[in-house]
């Protein structure tokens, strides 16, 4: 199946401790379902100190979010869904709220 959501793509946040938050796809996970979005649903993790990082301490990252979670953001700025339509012979993605292609 096509995927709805994709890398670049802005969301909203619907659902989760940052509800209502805009960010951009860094990487999505189709096997189990998940994305990451930047600046979004961050967490702390305590690291131990490696050659890498002599440093170690609590390093703050994005943890990934179940893609029915997010929704993609129209050109109005408001959550939509997403359909799929065929203009030539090629398959595009289409936002349900206003009817326009979505690009990427």
């Amino acid at each position: 199946m096509a995927a709805k959501i994709k890398k670049g793509d802005r969301v909203i946040l619907i659902a989760g401790k940052d509800k209502g938050r805009t960010g951009v796809v860094e990487q999505v996970m189709p096997k189990e379902d998940r994305v990451i979005v930047g600046g979004l649903n961050l967490v702390q993790r305590h690291t131990r100190p490696t050659q890498g990082d002599p440093q170690g301490g609590i390093k703050t990252k994005a943890a990934s979010i179940h893609v029915s979670n997010v929704a993609l953001v129209d050109s109005n700025g408001k959550p939509t869904r997403v359909g799929f339509r065929v203009e030539g012979e090629k398959k595009v993605r289409v936002a349900k709220s206003t009817g326009e292609v979505v690009n990427g």
